[in-house]
């Protein structure tokens, strides 16, 4: 099984028309769920994830000269894939705006611990891409930091930086709606 995987890999990462096809579609077949559920965690937006699922395989479909096979697929895949999601978290706007001086209220009730979730969702949304993707992966999906830069394409020092970063920013936003984190 491992030989025909690495088959599969050499003839898509090759190009020969004769198997390139075949091959790319054997890995689309074989990480699509993975890749969408990777990139389910970071948008958090199930239709935006099946068109950057398109996305990303688009991507990998062009670079397959990049690929290299001793590596495997699956973390290369990753990797394209999480950039497509950051390009796209820089197309997307903000859905509010700040709010100054909100009084704080207490958290007993349902209703308003709903309403402190919707402030958090948007004080992520809020985040610069790059800063939002490390600290939706470590804060939320508590992913192992090495794992995470492994992803990205950064030291695990630039992860902790990041969601260091990124925590600060959610802490002062939350603040500023009358949140006390």
């Amino acid at each position: 099984m491992q030989d025909v995987a690495r088959t599969v890999l050499e003839d898509f990462r090759n190009g020969h028309p004769e198997t390139f096809n075949s091959a790319f579609e054997t890995l689309f077949h074989m990480y699509q769920h993975t890749v969408y559920g990777w990139l389910l965690r970071i948008v958090r937006n199930p239709a935006a994830a099946e068109e950057l699922t398109v996305e990303a395989f688009w991507r990998i479909y062009r670079a397959h000269a990049r690929l290299d096979p001793s590596r495997g697929f699956e973390a290369w895949a990753r990797t394209i894939a999480t950039h497509a999601a950051i390009d796209w978290l820089r197309t997307q706007k903000a859905e509010t705006e700040l709010l100054v001086d909100v009084p704080a209220t207490p958290t007993g009730d349902p209703a308003i611990s709903a309403e402190i979730r919707r402030k958090t969702a948007a004080a992520f949304a809020r985040l610069p891409p790059k800063l939002r993707v490390a600290a939706v992966l470590a804060v939320v999906e508590e992913l192992p930091h090495k794992e995470i830069a492994a992803t990205l394409g950064i030291s695990v020092t630039a992860v902790k930086v990041r969601v260091f970063r990124a925590l600060r920013l959610l802490r002062t936003d939350l603040q500023q709606q009358g949140i006390t984190p």
